[in-house]
């Protein structure tokens, strides 16, 4: 696709070259021909001819030669005509500016790493994106259908229209080096399709997709997706628990969407046999323990202070950006 881009960028410009140069050939064969001219005399004389510049000559022409040269003119006039068009509208429409544009910015994301693809620009896309954007992580839009719109409230450097169910698609969004795929289609089924072309793309990427209908979810796990999310369900769910812990919510929902360097919670892998007691990580480095995932995928929250960590665990932590390093460094 991105070579396709390229050549409409260049096939734009190659075209009145290439046929300017062939008027040339055209007419300094013709001269030779119809004249006897020599090469040079023959190229000599079509260049005058197209540029209408009016110098003599090379030798008195014949009427065969006469017309030929009227005829150059007009054919000459005709294409100046239309590359006059063509170049006009190609800079003054802006085409060529937007494929420049376009086709920067895909270098750009070849790139990338580490990145997050967003499949799917709608509502729960542009959620997904502005929270990625607040924090900082990189990411690239995939959409088929729709542009970014203009008064969108933070900026999308990476966005690209395609069909996220392809893998040229994937490819060139940079999957290969992501670090997560987000899969915001509408219908169960493209998301479906499109976590199995990722999977197989990327084996070591996370696949978190959104599912309309209960009985998707499983599939959509047995085909790769490492999360699966019912924004309808979720929705409810925390409204609900706002009625009930209103500002346990609020704090928590900042806590997971609001960071900075002054504030984050994180995650930190330990490699080593340590209980939590003897790492002491609050008196040395301030950050707070919220709770540990073993490599079993069990969570401990508010483990105490005889919880044994072991290499592999996942320590999720709460601190600034300073203190969450110097945390990485105990474990």
């Amino acid at each position: 696709m991105l070579q396709l881009k390229r050549w409409r960028l260049f096939s734009k410009l190659i075209l009145p070259v290439a046929m300017l140069l062939l008027t040339i050939l055209f007419g300094t064969m013709g001269y030779m021909v119809i004249e006897h001219f020599d090469f040079l005399e023959a190229l000599y004389m079509t260049v005058i001819t197209i540029s209408t510049v009016g110098f003599t000559e090379v030798r008195p022409l014949s009427d065969a030669g006469r017309l030929f040269t009227i005829f150059l003119i007009l054919v000459n006039l005709g294409l100046f005509t239309y590359f006059v068009t063509l170049l006009t509208r190609f800079f003054s429409d802006g085409e060529f500016v937007k494929l420049y544009k376009q086709i920067k910015m895909e270098n750009s994301i070849q790139h990338l790493k580490q990145h997050v693809i967003i499949c799917g620009f709608g509502r729960n896309g542009k959620e997904s994106a502005q929270i990625l954007f607040n924090n900082k992580i990189p990411f690239v839009v995939l959409e088929e259908k729709n542009d970014v719109e203009k008064d969108i409230e933070f900026e999308v450097p990476y966005f690209m229209k395609g069909d996220a169910t392809k893998d040229e698609v994937l490819l060139e969004a940079g999957i290969k080096n992501a670090r997560a795929l987000i899969i915001t289609l509408p219908i169960d089924a493209d998301n479906l399709f499109v976590v199995l072309t990722a999977r197989q793309l990327n084996p070591g990427i996370k696949i978190i997709s959104r599912a309309s209908q209960d009985s998707s979810v499983k599939k959509l796990k047995i085909a790769g997706a490492d999360n699966v999310i019912m924004p309808d369900k979720i929705g409810g769910a925390h409204m609900a628990t706002l009625v009930m812990l209103p500002d346990v919510i609020e704090m928590l929902s900042i806590m997971s969407t609001q960071n900075n360097e002054l504030f984050r919670v994180a995650e930190i892998g330990a490699n080593k046999n340590i209980t939590l007691g003897q790492l002491d990580m609050w008196s040395k480095t301030n950050c707070t323990i919220l709770g540990v995932k073993t490599e079993g995928n069990h969570y401990t929250v508010n483990p105490d202070a005889a919880y044994q960590v072991k290499p592999g665990d996942r320590l999720i932590v709460m601190g600034s950006d300073t203190q969450i390093e110097n945390a990485k460094k105990l474990v």
